[in-house]
């Protein structure tokens, strides 16, 4: 108990003095997901919303290949970027191993088959609850997939929170290619793999707080966000209910 008493108090120093090696690997940390995020959402977004109104031949056989690639392990993805990035790999030439890119390329191809999964499957439903009213009206399956998209814009907020979720918490892929090197790739879940392994608890702890914390304040801002969208779209509850007293209050008041 003592152990873990002096850790926690040790782990909330960190946070409150902001370490500069503590906030390093913070900054790199969130900097590696969003940049992956962005990229992969920017493709996913835009390829899960045709793929949500299209109707092709072998359709079956690439939503069972995208459902597969959902539950992809990371060190495979880790391996693959790495023999990729390698001397001896066909993109060699960049040079990206073991440094920033080559984090940010292999939580892109983690993320990416989440985004485009989870949207694939909104827009669908969207297409066959409402997708007939645009098709009468001219739009093609392409601008109806934007269509689609932008309506459902606010829902797809919750994928957006799982893509960088799933990004923020990946492990193996960037210890991979990577490398978990100090000042340069080492980012909050490879230095808590790192550090407990170290026994170094404070630090692993704080980050861990840290990962938490950044996870919660996203789900919150979503949710207000959401919440405020409803409001907007539904700005009459409290005036029904107050007609719909009316007339109880009429007859008390006679």
């Amino acid at each position: 108990m003592n152990t873990f008493s002096d850790s926690a108090f040790t782990a909330f120093s960190l946070i409150t003095s902001l370490d500069p090696l503590f906030a390093g690997i913070v900054g790199r940390s969130l900097a590696v997901s969003a940049l992956a995020c962005l990229i992969a959402c920017s493709a996913g977004l835009l390829l899960g919303a045709w793929m949500g109104v299209a109707r092709f031949k072998g359709r079956a056989v690439v939503l069972a290949l995208l459902n597969t690639a959902l539950a992809l392990p990371s060190v495979v993805v880790g391996l693959v970027v790495y023999l990729l990035l390698s001397r001896s790999g066909p993109l060699g030439f960049l040079g990206w191993l073991f440094s920033f890119k080559a984090m940010v390329l292999a939580q892109t191809i983690l993320v990416l088959p989440v985004v485009t999964a989870l949207v694939r499957q909104t827009i669908d439903d969207a297409e066959r609850s409402h997708g007939e009213q645009f098709a009468s009206l001219g739009a093609r399956r392409f601008m109806r997939s934007l269509i689609l998209l932008w309506d459902e814009r606010y829902a797809l907020l919750t994928v957006l929170m799982a893509a960088f979720g799933r990004a923020i918490s990946e492990v193996g892929a960037v210890m991979v290619v990577g490398g978990n090197i100090e000042g340069f790739t080492r980012v909050m879940t490879t230095s808590i793999a790192l550090e407990t392994s170290k026994g170094d608890l404070p630090l692993a702890l704080a980050l861990g707080l840290v990962l938490l914390g950044v996870v919660l304040l996203l789900n919150l801002l979503i949710a207000l966000v959401r919440r405020w969208r409803e409001r907007v779209d539904d700005p009459l509850p409290d005036l029904d209910a107050a007609l719909a007293a009316a007339p109880v209050a009429r007859g008390a008041s006679s």
